[in-house]
């Protein structure tokens, strides 16, 4: 009868919790986006001082949805000047042989280079844009509150904006994403993000490859150590047609983990030590 009782006393505490937050008003929608960019830019400065691990699995699917081919890649990360820089170190488990070792470590001196001449609001070639990019280039629906992971989270839908300016193959694409984002309520800071090509997108036109309609990513972000937001990973299934090339499909998952921060003694480099935990 204790337990019940006691069980019984949480549940009017959550309840009571819920039906505060749900009579709270909404925060007003321009002054949260602002709040988001501001602090998503901020979050963006603070990861230079931080490396860590990915994982990627990619699973290429036939015309039916079964998995035809699966590979992993394990990778050390880091960022300059607020681009992600990824090293590949294991392929399938096993890790790179001396010659594709030593390809790797031109392709990411190349990148390093590349990244410190490029503006940070400018994605690298083949990467993805940041979501602080993101948000400057959609429109955005009245927002409403969930809880999310256990936290009350300011959710709102948006679309890509067509006369949006954009920089780049990536963002243009992204004028052709909708989806929907959880914003942390307390943090102000994003937790997760779904977003669907509301429509195909010709690459060159349409010469070289289209990614077709449906094509989806969803991401993570949550504290890490219980205190900084870093991503967490993210999921995608993507079906792209390539010129005299079948249909492409792919399904892959990205778990990022193991964020330490790191010191160099003048600039962010391939070779930068890790030197501790935060």
């Amino acid at each position: 009868m204790r337990l019940r009782s006691q069980l019984g006393a949480i549940c009017l505490f959550v309840a009571s919790i819920a039906a505060a937050q749900s009579s709270a008003p909404l925060p007003d929608p321009r002054q949260l986006m602002r709040d988001v960019v501001a602090h998503q830019k901020q979050l963006e400065k603070v990861r230079e001082n931080y490396t860590y691990s990915s994982q990627i699995t990619q699973q290429d699917l036939d015309s039916k949805g079964n998995v035809t081919k699966t590979e992993t890649t394990e990778s050390e990360n880091f960022f300059v000047n607020g681009h992600a820089i990824s090293r590949t170190v294991k392929k399938d488990g096993k890790p790179l042989s001396p010659h594709d070792e030593q390809k790797e470590t031109e392709r990411v001196t190349k990148q390093v280079q590349k990244a410190e001449k490029l503006p940070p609001d400018q994605p690298l070639e083949g990467q993805a844009i940041s979501i602080s990019r993101i948000l400057d280039i959609m429109d955005v629906g009245p927002p409403r509150r969930e809880t999310f992971r256990n936290r009350s989270t300011i959710v709102f839908d948006f679309v890509g904006r067509k006369d949006a300016k954009a920089h780049g193959i990536a963002e243009e694409a992204s004028k052709k994403l909708k989806g929907t984002m959880w914003i942390d309520e307390a943090d102000r800071e994003v937790a997760h993000l779904e977003v669907t090509f509301y429509d195909n997108f010709h690459i060159a036109g349409g010469l070289l490859a289209n990614i077709q309609k449906g094509t989806s990513f969803r991401f993570d972000q949550a504290p890490v150590d219980g205190a900084l937001w870093l991503p967490t990973g993210g999921e995608g299934n993507v079906q792209l047609r390539v010129v005299m090339v079948k249909g492409i499909r792919q399904h892959f998952t990205e778990r990022n983990y193991d964020y330490k921060r790191f010191s160099v003694e003048t600039q962010q480099n391939k070779d930068a030590k890790v030197v501790g935990k935060p």
